[in-house]
């Protein structure tokens, strides 16, 4: 029944204790001890205060007020229990009871006063608060009052002191008595504190050796010269070595002679620079057969805190794990990824050497193609000769153009394409490219349409890669257009970019196949009996060669309803503005 009572007045103190150190076992004893003090003081004032009727009758005014002072521990609890502020506290807990204290003594004798032991007692009860500052004060607060009580009495101000019906060495006794038993209790509260701060303590060190007993990864600490001080028994499973083995240099000589700089100046670094390190080596694995073998571990290490005076104050955690696996899979990858670059490489080379190659035959091929269709040397005599003279020719010019295109895309990707920047005029370049792909329009009955706009500034770019890029989107817009369509191409400014756009009719993109335009042999239609002809290789050309002008391609779709594709430069700091011309449209028009 008694425990259960105390255990009832100690749950009743705890929950006075804020809320924002409950957690903390430790600082929520130091709370709920100073509120238990406080709270009880006041209620033993209250207790005295009867007796203190009887003895000395009715009090006086200053007399009640000095009693309402002896309340005040209540109301520093309850500061304390809604604001946390324990240190505050107690620094105005010593301060007021030094007050108290001195003036009750110069009420009752001054210097002489049976209330003069309880100045000991201010510092040390200020000491519970485990803060140098408080205890300072608290001191300078006792000593204050004795030297007042002191001048008071050479000065002759002290009061005579109020008579008490009892003698003076019983009043001396009695303040020693009560001076001595205060002090007890102080005395018994730090006992508690430190029985629970060891507790705590010992908790605390129980979890970490578990933790670091059944924890798959090595955990070591290092003194100031990188010793091992300690290490967990996972050092068992990572090297086959007991934990005993690697204390002192145990640790350092297992670590590959290679690599034993790297691991001393991490831990190093940690202790000097108070920084967290990581760094891997090569540690010597016992093997089951007696047989020694290197693993790759990884060490994290960081510097630990500790008390001044700690053999180990400068001491180093670190955590080990076997990093073997990964290390052979960047290895893996590392070589798959040169596998890979040394194959692209290869494959560009091929296709430049390759084009090369095919450019001179083909040249040939188209040129004699094109005398006999032109029967230059003569009548060939049969009409089928010059159809087939035809089809030889135009063949040959389309296998030319994706020669071009290849080599083309393969000095783009070896970036050996060199861009030459020069300012020309954006009207006279979308004029010239119409007028070449104008006869391949008409014989489709295609429309095609050019605007320029109003003071359309000079470009600094290569003229002859932006023909270029024009002129592969008007192939593709005129090849992938039906009959009686229209393809219209326009040029805009745009903040800091010149925009050239060609829009047109056709059959259009398929949402899905938009992202993978652009890229090299790709078309929106890969199937073996697509309708359209074409390598794929006319959109990764006019990406690559805006890419190297530091600009962007975009393509917007939808199917059956045509398509937009802009091409965006930079315009340079060369670019200058034009005289203003008028907006011009120039048509072709179908032969229908």
């Amino acid at each position: 029944m008694r425990n259960k009572s105390l255990r009832g007045f100690a749950a009743y103190f705890a929950s006075l204790v804020h809320e924002t150190v409950r957690d903390d076992p430790l600082t929520a004893a130091r709370h709920q001890s100073f509120i238990a003090q406080r709270i009880l003081g006041g209620l033993l004032a209250l207790c005295v205060f009867p007796v203190y009727l009887v003895l000395a009758g009715k009090p006086s005014l200053l007399g009640a007020l000095v009693f309402l002072w002896f309340l005040s521990p209540l109301a520093l609890a309850f500061f304390v229990s809604r604001t946390g502020k324990l240190q505050a506290a107690h620094l105005i807990s010593a301060v007021n009871f030094a007050g108290l204290i001195t003036f009750s003594a110069w009420l009752t004798g001054g210097i002489s006063s049976f209330l003069l032991p309880w100045f000991v007692v201010v510092p040390i009860e200020a000491a519970l608060a485990s803060n140098r500052k408080v205890l300072l004060w608290s001191t300078i607060a006792s000593v204050a009052g004795v030297l007042v009580l002191a001048a008071g009495g050479m000065l002759g101000a002290v009061p005579p002191a109020h008579s008490f019906p009892l003698p003076d060495s019983v009043l001396g006794i009695f303040g020693l008595v009560t001076a001595a038993l205060y002090g007890a209790g102080i005395a018994l509260s730090v006992q508690l504190l430190h029985g629970r701060s060891d507790d705590a303590m010992r908790l605390g060190e129980e979890r970490y050796r578990l933790l670091a007993e059944n924890a798959t990864d090595m955990i070591t600490r290092h003194d100031e010269r990188g010793r091992v001080i300690f290490a967990s028994l996972a050092s068992q499973q990572l090297l086959g070595e007991p934990a005993t083995r690697l204390s002192g240099n145990g640790l350092f000589e297992r670590v590959h002679v290679a690599d034993r700089p790297a691991y001393l100046t991490a831990l190093s670094r940690a202790q000097l620079h108070n920084q967290a390190m990581s760094v891997e080596f090569r540690l010597r694995r016992n093997g089951n057969a007696g047989a020694d073998d290197y693993i790759w571990a990884e060490m994290r290490c960081r510097p630990v805190r500790q008390a001044k005076g700690d053999r180990a104050g400068r001491s180093v955690v670190a955590v080990t794990r076997d990093v073997t696996e990964q290390k052979a899979q960047e290895a893996e990858l590392l070589r798959a990824r040169d596998a890979a670059e040394s194959a692209n490489q290869a494959k560009t080379q091929f296709l430049a050497n390759m084009s090369h190659e095919l450019r001179t035959p083909l040249n040939a091929v188209i040129g004699f193609s094109e005398i006999l269709a032109r029967e230059l040397f003569g009548r060939l005599g049969e009409d089928r000769y010059r159809d087939y003279a035809r089809l030889i020719h135009e063949s040959g010019g389309h296998l030319l153009n994706v020669v071009n295109d290849i080599l083309d895309m393969s000095k783009i990707e070896a970036g050996k394409f060199n861009i030459l920047k020069e300012p020309f005029d954006v009207g006279s370049l979308l004029k010239s490219c119409m007028e070449i792909v104008g006869p391949t329009a008409e014989q489709k009955s295609l429309s095609l349409e050019l605007e320029l706009p109003v003071a359309m500034p000079e470009l600094l770019a290569d003229k002859r890669a932006c023909k270029q890029m024009l002129l592969n989107v008007l192939s593709n817009a005129i090849k992938f257009t039906d009959e009686g369509g229209r393809v219209h191409m326009t040029a805009r400014e745009a903040n800091d970019e010149v925009h050239l756009m060609v829009r047109d009719t056709g059959i259009g993109i398929s949402e899905k196949d938009l992202p993978n335009l652009g890229n090299p042999f790709v078309q929106a239609d890969n199937s073996y009996d697509r309708s359209y002809d074409g390598a794929g290789l006319g959109l990764s050309v006019v990406k690559g060669l805006a890419r190297l002008h530091g600009g962007r391609l975009e393509i917007d779709s939808q199917l059956g309803e045509g398509t937009t594709v802009l091409i965006a430069l930079p315009k340079g700091e060369a670019s200058l503005p034009r005289e203003p011309i008028e907006t011009e449209e120039v048509q072709t028009a179908s032969a229908a």
